[in-house]
Parts: structure tokens; sequence; C-alpha cells
């Protein structure tokens, strides 16, 4: 696989060896089991796949080009161009304005732009209307394109599926960015896309394609994911689903096979392909192994579960899910959120907000601690959150000795 120019500052020499033991004791990627570092009095389970993943790595190094062969240039990111708050922020410390929020609203006005300008596109893509018009602006939209190819990969399999009439159903959340940028494509060139969050929703438009409810009922249900003209009793009858590359890669596949079950029960096994297309290759290969790793990293015995990212990071939000079904779990930006007190501030995506928790480490001789990040998180994080878990734990082990003793956990 192609390699990249990512800073050093993004790099760490102690979770590049991990991963480096991990490919030479794994080189198929059969084995999901994490690696173990065995500080003394505190252990971390690291997962077999976790942090900068190909999209990641290819946006940072375009990004960085961008403003190594542009001095002197206004330089801006149409939004975030990957979510985490740490690689965006060193972007805005070199001059890169961003033109929009996560949500599409402006924070600078298009009308500044020239075509002197330059415009990094980020690794979710854009919608089409919004590349129209930073084109008419004069801005080369495809000079700093950071578009991931496996978001564009998704795209391709739409514009298939769309050219043989069937409604796009994209397993995303409707406004997000990446969603955004695929439902604006797969609107030209398809009958009808609808936007479902999750398998309950899929449950809700089925009771649609079932003729159970009302178009009345349906465009206030689904208010804001629909193109313009969907019409229930023609657009939900040839069907196939498609995905935000973020999301849940089990759900993902459980909403596709709801849908084909309805077909089918509507139409009929015998004519099932005429009605339901199979778009399982759309899903990421990075998002299904982190998410495969998570749950090798729940057949362990750790005592809590500390997962480091963006807290608007879809990819990294799905890995809280899972760490939380077994581990009390604490989602935190970066070290700087562990209190020299062995308190924590982490992210509680249930409510939003920001939770203060006392004494979140176990009182114990021999702590057991589950890490991992998103696939925008730096590896650089990861140490730093290692160094300062052991500073609070005291009387640990060399990082060299730990290193030079590394393990595959087995249960």
């Amino acid at each position: 696989m192609k390699t990249f120019n990512v800073p050093e500052f993004y790099k760490s020499p102690v979770i590049s060896k991990v991963k480096q033991y991990l490919r030479i004791q794994d080189p198929r990627k059969k084995n999901v089991s994490p690696a173990i570092l065995d500080f003394g009095p505190v252990s971390f389970y690291i997962a077999r796949h976790f942090g900068f993943c190909y999209g990641v790595e290819n946006a940072i190094e375009i990004a960085f080009r961008a403003l190594d062969e542009n001095p002197g240039k206004r330089i801006f990111l149409l939004s975030q161009m990957i979510h985490n708050q740490e690689v965006n922020k060193d972007l805005t410390e070199r001059g890169v304005q961003f033109l929009q929020d996560t949500h599409g609203n402006n924070l600078i006005s298009f009308d500044v732009l020239t075509g002197e300008d330059v415009v990094i596109i980020p690794a979710f893509g854009a919608p089409l209307p919004l590349l129209k018009l930073l084109e008419e602006k004069g801005v080369d939209t495809k000079a700093y394109n950071t578009t991931c190819p496996f978001v564009e990969r998704v795209w391709k399999k739409s514009e298939q599926i769309g050219k043989t009439e069937h409604t796009l159903i994209i397993h995303g959340k409707y406004n997000h960015e990446e969603t955004r940028s695929t439902f604006s494509r797969s609107a030209t060139h398809s009958g009808g896309v609808v936007v479902v969050k999750d398998l309950a929703e899929a449950r809700k438009l089925g009771e649609y394609m079932l003729g159970t409810k009302s178009q009345h009922e349906f465009e206030a249900e689904f208010k804001d994911k629909f193109t313009n003209g969907f019409k229930i009793d023609t657009h939900l009858n040839k069907v196939g689903v498609i995905n935000q590359t973020t999301m849940l890669a089990s759900e993902t596949e459980e909403i596709s096979e709801y849908f084909k079950t309805i077909m089918q029960q509507k139409f009929g096994k015998e004519t099932i392909h005429d009605h339901f297309a199979d778009t399982h290759d759309t899903l990421c290969y990075a998002t299904n192994e982190n998410q495969d790793a998570t749950y090798g990293l729940l057949t362990t015995d750790a005592d809590l579960a500390i997962v480091v990212g963006g807290y608007n990071s879809s990819n990294t939000l799905h890995i809280v899910e899972l760490c939380e079904q077994k581990f009390p779990t604490y989602f935190i930006s970066s070290a700087q959120e562990i209190e020299e007190d062995k308190s924590i501030h982490h992210f509680d995506y249930h409510s939003k907000k920001i939770i203060h928790t006392a004494n979140f480490l176990p009182q114990k001789d021999k702590l057991k601690i589950v890490l991992t990040s998103g696939a925008s998180c730096p590896d650089s994080i990861l140490e730093e959150v290692i160094h300062k878990i052991n500073t609070l734990v005291g009387k640990t082990k060399n990082t060299e000795e730990v290193l030079s003793s590394l393990k595959i956990y087995s249960s």
C-alpha cells in the first residue's frame, strides 16, 4: 500500500514499534487480539488496528503540501479536513481558514474568494453545488482535493446502481459532511435518495415500503432526508443500500439484509435481483479493521477503556459504542483531558457533553487498560496518554524494557 509523507510530530516511536510488532506477528491480519504493553503496575491493551487510515494520511499529506507550495497565498479549508481537533488546529495555526463549519454553515462568505486563493477539499468530499460555486469563483477544486478514495468508491457504486433506476438508501447521519456529499451525487443519477441513521430508522422506512403508512407521514418523519419529488409508492420498489463509510459495518449489513427481506416479502425471492442491489463492497476497509479490532479488545479482562479521537468523529464514536458494551469507557481528545489528581474530562455522546469523573483509575495493584483511537487520531496523542497515565500510576517499567517484551493478548 502507498505510504504518505505525514509530519513527524504526528508519529510516535512507541506506537510505531507496537504496530510493527503486530504486523510481524500477524502479516495476514487474521488475528484481532491486541498487543500488551506491560509497564508493571499498569498494562495497556493496544488494539490490532487503530489510528490514521489511508484516507486520513492522504488528506494530511495533501494539506501540508498545499501550505508548502503556496507561501503568501490565502489558503482555505472548505470545512474540517478530518474530524480531529488537533490536526485542524495545526492547520489553522499555520494560517489555514475554514469556510464552513461541519454542518455546512458559512464561517466566511464565499464572496471574498478569488481565483488566486487555494481551497482544500476535505477528506469527506464536498456536495456538487459547493464545488460548482467554488469553480465559478475561479478556484481550482482539483489541485488540493483530499477526498478519501474509499468515499469516492461509494460514489461510484451509487452511480452504478443509479443507472439501473434503483433508489439509493444511504446508511449515515444526514447532516454529516460525507453523507451530504454522497447525497448530492446520488441525487444526480438515481430516481431517489433517502437517508437512514440506524436500524431503527430503517425499520420505520420499511413501514412505508410495505404501504402501512402514508406519503404525508413519510415527509414528516424523514424531513430533510430525501430528494425532491420522492414518492413512496414508486421509489421504494427497487432499492440499494450504500453507506457513510464511518458507520458501524455490522449495522450497514444488518440494514441491507433487512431491506432485502422486505423486497422478498413484497415481490418474492425469485425476482429479488430486480428489486434489490448488492452493495456490500461499499464498506471501508479501515473502518472494518478498526471495528473488528475493537471486538478483539472486548475479549480481554481490562478494567476500563480509553478511546482517543475527535468528539465529532463518527468512526471513533462507534468504537466508543462497542467498548461501552463491556468496559467503563472514557472518550477523550488528548492527554490534556487527564488531570494530575487522577480525574478525567471525557465526552459523553449520549448527552453530547463533557463529563468530569474523579478517581477514574481503579485502586488496584495491577491495572489493565484498553487503549485505542479513531482513524483520524495521530499516534503521538496515544503515546502522550500512555505517558500521562504512567506518571499518575508511578513506579512503571522503562519504555525500552516494555517494548522488548511485547506480546499478544491471550484469553
